[in-house]
């Protein structure tokens, strides 16, 4: 176990965390959540021993060992086996089983163990960096955002092996299902202070709003009853008959605890914008086939489907199987080889490619950027925007090339917001956000008015949004006409899981 003791920490003067003790007991597995900036990456930097606190202290047993999955990515070895055996211990000599196992488990096949970690993606990448903590078997496992740049197949791999881990674990997740199926407490981070409970993101939740609205109304009763206080010591202050009630109300007054007003945090809200359409059908997809040079084997072959005008469709599958290619062919940046795709005349889309940051240009400022959507907007709708997206006050005055990969990410999705529009194309759009923030965004998509197209891996986004699916799987593509526990059901991934 480890023992977190009255740690505090602050950068550039503005606190992250103050005063913070908590403990993890043997076999515990931890969800720990908080908004993006609030410092979760931080507090698990103190744990490594990576970066020192201000005060405080972490207490640990002797020759207990903490295996963590960060950010950055650095390899040393020339093929991904090598690689995954640097994880093992010294007295683990020919136990690269172990390492062939869990590549296989998070989408390598046996014959990329003798490729270079070069030539893979980000996302592949990151697996190999995960093969290397999850085969050094410690301790602990701390686990920063293991889920992105996974495929939802990867994904359900991965829930499978953390839930079947004997020992500790503190995992930092957005994806909401695979933090209550994994962990057995929550640790949040939420104004400088961290609270611990036994149960899902769902309890922790409802028992943080309850506390603020105790917390809201005692203060407004608080103030009620000095300002009644107050108003007596004035009126009857000068009257000697009441000089020694008046003394006593100062003394009140005087030993009466003043609760401050909460802080407004800055929360991901908003909704698209929508343009009216009024016939049924708004897209029409026949014997749609791609692939990249012309020819057979195709990514996508002989794919029907209609877009209805409410349709919410989830594209899902293993990654580099044809998802991001699907939704730039429906949305006209790419031309098929065969089949069509026809949009009715009145189809207003718009189109939302998170890797594409490097459209935006670094030497204008956010709300220069957001403006940059559309000829005709007033400034205040822009302000608006940038407030929907966290970038309020003086943020929005920010160059584009100071910001992070997720409030770039959040940028796009404020241009997204300028124009009307009645059929969505989104590509992992909740990639960068927070739990709080993803719970906004699925809400802005479920209750759009029009059609929405989205790839998504996290299971949460697909039970709450999709009413249909296309689905990559087994070497095809085809549609499900009917919600993600239903295709679980009925279809499922457990062939591609084996």
């Amino acid at each position: 176990m480890i023992s977190v003791k009255n740690v505090t920490k602050q950068y550039a003067g503005r606190e992250l965390f103050s005063d913070v003790s908590f403990d993890v007991l043997a076999g515990e597995k931890i969800g720990l959540v908080g908004r993006n900036g609030h410092g979760k990456t931080t507090l698990f930097r103190i744990i490594t021993g990576e970066e020192e606190p201000d005060e405080g202290k972490i207490f640990q047993p002797n020759n207990y060992s903490i295996g963590y999955l960060g950010q950055h990515l650095k390899f040393t070895k020339p093929t991904v086996l090598e690689e995954g055996c640097q994880g093992l211990g010294p007295d683990e000599i020919g136990s690269e089983w172990k390492v062939e196992k869990v590549l296989s488990g998070l989408g390598f096949r046996e014959e990329d163990f003798n490729r270079n970690p070069s030539e893979f993606s980000g996302g592949f990448q990151m697996r190999i960096a995960l093969t290397k903590t999850l085969v050094s078997e410690p301790n602990m496992l701390l686990l920063d955002e293991p889920t992105n740049f996974l495929d939802i197949v990867s994904i359900r791999w991965l829930e499978k092996f953390l839930r079947s881990w004997k020992q500790e674990l503190i995992v930092i997740s957005h994806d909401r299902d695979l933090v209550d199926s994994v962990t057995t407490h929550i640790v949040g981070i939420h104004r400088g202070t961290v609270r611990k409970i036994k149960g899902p993101t769902a309890k922790y939740y409802s028992q943080l709003h309850a506390d603020e609205e105790l917390y809201e109304k005692q203060r407004v009763q608080d103030e009620k009853k000095r300002k009644e206080v107050m108003e007596y010591v004035n009126t009857f202050r000068s009257k000697a008959s009441h000089a020694k009630g008046v003394q006593s109300s100062i003394k009140k007054l005087e030993k009466m605890g003043k609760l401050d007003k909460l802080e407004n945090i800055r929360t991901l809200s908003f909704s698209f914008n929508y343009e009216q359409f009024r016939a049924q059908q708004i897209m029409d997809v026949n014997d749609l086939t791609f692939s990249y040079d012309g020819k057979e084997p195709y990514l996508i072959n002989g794919l029907n489907f209609t877009v209805n005008r409410h349709d919410k469709i989830c594209v899902v599958g293993k990654n580099g199987k044809g998802k991001t290619t699907l939704l730039k062919l429906l949305s006209g940046h790419l031309k098929p080889v065969s089949g069509s795709v026809k949009i009715h005349p009145a189809a207003v889309p718009d189109y939302y490619e998170q890797a594409n940051t490097a459209d935006l240009n670094d030497e204008l400022t956010v709300e220069e950027e957001i403006s940059r959507g559309c000829a005709y907007i007033d400034k205040s709708r822009v302000r608006g925007i940038c407030g929907a997206m966290m970038f309020s006050g003086d943020d929005a005055e920010k160059k584009i090339k100071v910001l992070s990969g997720g409030e770039r990410s959040r940028v796009l999705l404020g241009k997204l917001l300028v124009a009307p529009s009645n059929i969505l194309f989104l590509d992992e759009p909740t990639h960068h956000l927070d739990i709080e923030s993803c719970q906004a965004m699925m809400d802005a998509v479920r209750d759009f008015e029009g059609a929405a197209l989205v790839v998504a891996h996290d299971e949460h986004f697909l039970r709450e949004v999709a009413t249909k699916l296309i689905v990559f799987k087994s070497g095809r593509v085809f549609l499900y006409s009917g919600n993600y526990q239903e295709f679980l059901d009925n279809i499922g991934w457990e062939e591609d899981e084996e």
